[in-house]
């Protein structure tokens, strides 16, 4: 069986990964696991979750790749591009770009440079987690009835851009921001609700709505086929 180690954000991305992810891959042969990134360690006690400064995020990964130095090993990161640290590989070069699948192609090909280990392959979340949940921004009202309105404002809101992963990074206006305005115990709740939602709305759904993360997932899919001696090149489609 291939193993997959995912480097996650926060909370809310390691119960995806283990709450949809674990299963489906699994029946495709590769055992996955997620990992919050290490922020600090005291007397031994290592804390993880957030990512504030990518130095922290790279030494985790080389831990991590250090670690499990066999070729069945695959390695991946689920990180948001809204609020990614400003000394990320990549960063210039993205801020040259308008259109946001150029700028996430920018920060992973830069951080895969960075990294330079064949068998990890970087994966940046367009704009944030919620997008994902946008993807099916219906079935929030499964989990706050009394917010069955606003969900479908939501849903709405979301038909008014080309994808969910075209949702924006501003402050006010990113995924996250959206979904607390209009339901704002979503915010206190959000890393149980959230792959609860995503588990209602299927990857299917979520690899057809989000054209880069169902890159991903695809390349995630692939390791699985005994041939795969490296990752394929994660393209996503851009915005015509």
């Amino acid at each position: 069986m291939a193993r997959l180690v995912i480097t996650v954000e926060g909370h809310s991305e390691e119960a995806f990964v283990t709450q949809l992810l674990l299963p489906h891959l699994a029946e495709r042969g590769i055992y996955c696991f997620a990992s919050r990134v290490e922020f600090s360690r005291n007397k031994g006690e290592i804390h993880r979750g957030g990512l504030l400064d990518w130095d922290k995020a790279d030494g985790d990964i080389r831990r991590w790749l250090k670690t499990h130095k066999t070729d069945d090993v695959r390695f991946t990161t689920m990180f948001d591009l809204y609020a990614l640290p400003d000394n990320a590989p990549g960063r210039s070069c993205a801020a040259t770009q308008v259109d946001p699948f150029a700028k996430v192609h920018c920060l992973e090909a830069a951080i895969s440079e960075s990294i330079c280990d064949r068998r990890f392959l970087p994966y940046i979340q367009l704009h944030e987690f919620e997008a994902l949940v946008l993807a099916g921004a219906a079935r929030l009202a499964d989990f706050y009835p009394q917010h069955r309105s606003e969900a479908q404002r939501l849903a709405e809101m979301v038909n008014t851009f080309k994808t969910p992963e075209h949702i924006n990074e501003g402050r006010e206006t990113a995924p996250s921001k959206r979904i607390i305005r209009e339901i704002p115990k979503y915010e206190g709740g959000k890393r149980v609700v959230s792959p609860m939602v995503l588990e209602r709305i299927g990857l299917e759904t979520l690899r057809q709505a989000c054209p880069h993360f169902g890159a991903w997932l695809t390349c995630l899919e692939s390791i699985g086929t005994p041939s795969q001696e490296k990752w394929p090149t994660l393209v996503s489609m851009p915005e015509s």
